[in-house]
């Protein structure tokens, strides 16, 4: 693939991809504090990504199964662990279920769209990007974050605003995912679309009534928009998509979850990308 300048790579012409119908829509949760990682298996993939962690918290009387592991491999690398009441546990991570553990850690830092650009030259591969516009449910989010890691993907793009962000809700439901996928943060998404389009990936709605998604050419440059639970994607973002995606549905209800229409989507993806 002939690239005209770094991180730039050619846009050829290509057909539609799938998408997801919106479904319920859902409020963002209010969380506690961004720097909580709450789970064994959370706690497991922090612990093998190689980030800074501050301290590591367990509930008093749990140093038993997969604990006993993780505590271990914390105190090898010097990192504090305090044993705590549960209850305090139960406070810090909300609705996340911490299963005896936690741990801290310093503010995330968020990587940028050349930063996701070079991770994809460094693998040798085409871009892969996921962009969630307006995705609420930090359970979603995480899911999606999950799956497009699953599928090598090669990093996210969130807005600062009208979104689920980076939670102990979705660092639990991303299942340690989070910790492997580079997740950019950025002001404005069409601003962000043109960027990427500059630099030759070509950007795909996820719609109800765009090509079926096994008819497209997912092996390029490309990057999967997702939109908002309820609303779907915003106006402004979908007028600067180039193509719409659908996934055909042959049941009685004609939507599926966000999470769920981006497992699929991404699948295919990498089916095509590494078959």
């Amino acid at each position: 693939m002939e690239n005209k300048k770094k991180h730039t790579y050619s846009r050829k012409e290509k057909g539609v991809r799938p998408s997801y119908a919106p479904d319920e829509k859902r409020p963002c949760e209010e969380e506690t504090e961004e720097g909580l990682i709450c789970g064994r298996n959370a706690v497991k993939e922090l612990l093998a990504s190689g980030r800074d962690i501050d301290k590591i918290l367990t509930a008093r009387g749990e140093r038993e199964g997969s604990i006993v592991v993780l505590v271990s491999e914390a105190i090898s690398r010097k990192i504090p662990v305090i044993e705590v009441e549960k209850r305090k546990l139960d406070m810090m991570c909300a609705s996340s279920h911490h299963q005896g553990i936690v741990a801290m850690v310093p503010p995330r830092d968020y990587a940028d769209i050349d930063d996701i650009l070079a991770e994809a030259e460094k693998r040798g591969e085409a871009p892969f990007l996921v962009i969630c516009d307006g995705v609420e449910d930090p359970h979603n989010l995480g899911a999606i974050i999950r799956s497009a890691e699953c599928a090598g993907a090669h990093g996210l793009i969130i807005p600062k605003r009208r979104s689920a962000t980076i939670t102990p809700t979705v660092v639990k439901s991303s299942a340690g995912a989070i910790e492997h996928l580079k997740i950019a943060k950025v002001t404005n998404l069409v601003n962000a679309i043109e960027e990427l389009k500059e630099k030759g990936v070509w950007i795909y709605a996820a719609d109800m009534d765009g090509t079926n998604y096994d008819k497209t050419d997912l092996k390029g440059a490309v990057a999967l928009v997702l939109g908002n639970e309820g609303a779907g994607i915003s106006r402004l973002v979908e007028e600067k998509c180039d193509f719409r995606i659908s996934i055909p549905l042959y049941g009685k209800i004609n939507s599926m979850n966000v999470s769920a229409a981006a497992a699929v989507l991404f699948c295919e993806a990498a089916r095509q990308r590494h078959s």
